[in-house]
Order: C-alpha cells, then sequence, then structure tokens
C-alpha cells in the first residue's frame, strides 16, 4: 500500500537524484516495467529490491481481463449462491423427514384399546376407529330374544353392537334423516370388525326390506323365533307391562270397558265367537310367514339366518356358532362364556372380567293361561308354522297341541 501512494506522486520512468540503481529492465511483454523500491519512498545508499509496476495500454487487453475479472466474479457468487441455497433445501428436507419419522414412529407405538369385553386384556394395534354403517341387522321378532342374541353376539371380539334401538328404517322420522344420521348412531369400530343394529319391528314394517336394501344390498339378516304362542304370550306380558295395572277389585263403569291390558290373554286372543283373533297384534306378529314373503322377495334366502329362539334359551352355543358361520367370523364364544342362572331360570354371559345378566324385564314371568286355549292356538299355528318351514327350508319343530 505505501509503494502504491508513494508511486502517485513520481511519474514512471524517473528516480531521485543521488541513489544508485541497480539495472531492473527487463524484456517482459504486456508493458511490465520493473522500478527499484527507492523510487516510491526517501533511502539511502544502495537499493537493490525492485518493484514489478503493471500497467495496460492497450484497450482491447484492458477490456477483455475487465471481462475475465467480472465474469469470474459473477460465476464465483453463483456457485456461492447455488451450494448455499442447496444446503438450506438440505437441511429443512432432513427436518421434514425427521419430522415424518417421528410422527410414524408415534403412530406405530401409539396402541388402542377396543371397548369391548372380550379385548380387555388385548391391546390392538390398529386404525383409527371409525363409525361405519351395519354389516349385520336382527330384523326381528319381538319378544323371541332379539336383545339376548345381540349381547351374546358382543362376547366376539370382532362385533361391535349399537347401543338401543334406532328405528331407523321403521320410522319415517328417522328414515328421512338420512344414513349419515344413521351412521351418527352407529360405534366406533375397526377394520374387519362387525357392526351389529337390531330393532324388532323391521320384520314387520313393509318398507324396511326395500330400505335396507338401499342402504346394503349384501346385508346379512338375522331372524330369531320362537314357537308362536309362547310368543304371543309373551308379547302379552309386555304390554301389559307397560300399562298402568287396574286394581284387581276395582269394577268398571258401565260404557267404560276394560282396557286390552287389563284383560286375560284368552279373552284377547280368542274371539266372541270362538274363533282365533288374528287381528290381535301379538297373534298377528306370530304368522312369521306372512311377513318373510316381504324379505324373501327383496333379499337372497342365503342372506336371511334364521335363528332358533327357543334353542338359544336353552343352549346358547350351537346357535351362536351357526351365526359366527353366516357371519364370517371366526369361533370364539363358547361354553366357558355363560352360567346358568337359577334364580332367573336362564343363561346369563360371561367374560373374562365380569359376569352379566340381562336386566329384570327380560325373561318375564308368563301369567297362567288356560291349557285349553293353548292347544286351540297350537292347532291353528300348524298350517301357519308349515308355510314359515317351507319358506325357510326347515321344520323347526314346534308342538302342535
Amino acid at each position: 500500500m505505501e509503494a502504491r501512494a508513494q508511486m502517485s506522486h513520481l511519474p514512471l520512468g524517473k528516480h531521485r537524484p543521488g541513489t544508485t540503481y541497480r539495472s531492473c529492465s527487463q524484456s517482459l511483454p504486456l508493458d511490465i516495467l520493473w522500478l527499484p523500491r527507492s523510487s516510491f519512498r526517501p533511502a539511502e545508499g544502495e537499493l537493490a529490491d525492485c518493484v514489478l509496476v503493471v500497467g495496460v495500454s492497450r484497450p482491447k487487453l484492458a477490456a477483455a481481463l475487465l471481462s475475465v475479472t467480472l465474469l469470474s466474479l459473477f460465476l464465483t457468487f453463483h456457485v456461492l449462491y447455488d451450494s448455499a441455497l442447496y444446503s438450506i433445501q438440505a437441511a429443512s428436507m432432513a427436518s421434514a423427514a425427521s419430522e415424518s419419522r417421528k410422527i410414524l414412529q408415534a403412530q406405530e407405538s401409539n396402541t388402542r384399546t377396543i371397548n369391548h369385553p372380550m379385548a380387555l386384556r388385548k391391546r390392538v394395534k390398529a386404525p383409527r376407529p371409525a363409525k361405519r354403517l351395519p354389516q349385520a341387522l336382527i330384523v326381528g321378532v319381538r319378544k323371541c330374544g332379539t336383545r339376548a342374541l345381540l349381547e351374546m353376539l358382543y362376547l366376539h371380539p370382532m362385533v361391535q353392537k349399537a347401543s338401543g334401538e334406532i328405528h331407523f328404517f321403521d320410522r319415517d322420522e328417522n328414515y328421512a334423516l338420512g344414513l349419515e344420521w344413521y351412521r351418527s348412531k352407529m360405534p366406533l369400530s375397526f377394520k374387519g370388525q362387525i357392526t351389529i343394529e337390531k330393532s324388532p319391528s323391521y320384520f314387520v314394517t313393509p318398507e324396511v326390506p326395500e330400505r335396507v336394501r338401499a342402504m346394503n344390498s349384501s346385508v346379512r339378516l338375522l331372524l330369531i323365533v320362537r314357537e308362536p304362542v309362547t310368543r304371543a304370550i309373551s308379547d302379552y306380558t309386555q304390554l301389559r307391562s307397560r300399562a298402568t295395572p287396574s286394581a284387581p277389585a276395582q269394577v268398571q263403569p258401565p260404557g267404560h270397558p276394560l282396557p286390552d291390558a287389563a284383560k286375560p290373554f284368552e279373552h284377547l286372543a280368542i274371539a266372541p265367537d270362538g274363533s282365533i283373533n288374528v287381528a290381535y297384534r301379538p297373534i298377528a306378529i306370530s304368522l312369521y310367514h306372512s311377513y318373510l314373503h316381504r324379505w324373501l322377495e327383496v333379499f337372497p334366502r342365503e342372506q336371511i339366518l334364521v335363528v332358533n329362539g327357543d334353542q338359544l334359551i336353552e343352549d346358547p352355543v350351537p346357535q351362536l356358532r351357526r351365526i359366527e358361520k353366516f357371519l364370517g367370523l371366526e369361533h370364539k364364544i363358547g361354553r366357558r362364556n355363560f352360567y346358568f342362572n337359577e334364580t332367573k331360570g336362564f343363561y346369563c354371559l360371561r367374560n373374562d372380567t365380569t359376569d352379566k345378566c340381562l336386566r329384570e324385564t327380560k325373561g318375564r314371568k308368563h301369567p297362567r293361561v288356560d291349557p285349553a286355549v293353548v292347544t286351540k292356538l297350537r292347532k291353528f299355528f300348524i298350517q301357519h308354522n308349515q308355510r314359515f318351514y317351507d319358506l325357510v327350508g326347515e321344520d323347526l319343530g314346534w308342538p302342535e297341541d
């Protein structure tokens, strides 16, 4: 820096008087001149050092050198910029990959417990549960054990059940709310599990078969039936228990007949002329063939499984094995899942942690019915039962007297 500063005050080719110099002249190209260092500062004695001064006096050459210099600077800057940008992108991608690995690890380590009595001891790695439309329906029949059947099937780890009776297909006001409303009433289930809903009045409501097919034409249908006269008496018992009972000694005023719930079963099932009162609803519902016709017009026979409700009460396991096969489920429900309750007179449920019996309203004690009326009703049902046997392709062996 000092040499350049001093050089600006001295013309090239001139030097201080009284100073001895060595010869520094060289034969070099491009206007290169060697000058002694003493040319740029005061000095005493002989100076041996020389300074190389380069100058470009040709404009074209100067422009070329300037262009090369600028291009070199541009390329250097471009390389540095690309390198910095690549480093930033690489760091960002590495960060994103790290976050993705953390999320995947969290999902893999996150285990969800299925809210199911048979899976209380198991933790299953699975996707998030979702609400799904039912793949199977218990469509009836009322007072044949639909609730017991649903609770028994719920012992299976691959079955989830809707709580309560939704009455989606048989009530116009509910059906008008649409399938998404119906789906919202379903339980959460994992992929591979079967969701089941039951509403016994589906079987006898005319519009239901077509509505069910519109939801899912491959749905599996469970129809549980009992001996028709026993079912009718059970239906009467429930209707009577829901009505306000009249005092036994109370005498009805003239012109105010007893409500049906207060009348004996015999008076309701048998008309005054001695014929069977088929208009009485408990009797009418027991005419199974008259309702099954509508279902078979919409669904193939192989999509409907008839469950013997009387046998389900006496020995649940064989009937449940048939249902597991029908639903494509592995056999999981066995005799270990049941115990007989002597007080109630029927089987209760058992899983790995708890025992459960149906609520007190199930298994009500039936009133005594005149045996002559029972015999008369069973003879009446012989032909109707045979028509039902023909439709299902099975003789259920119900008594005829």
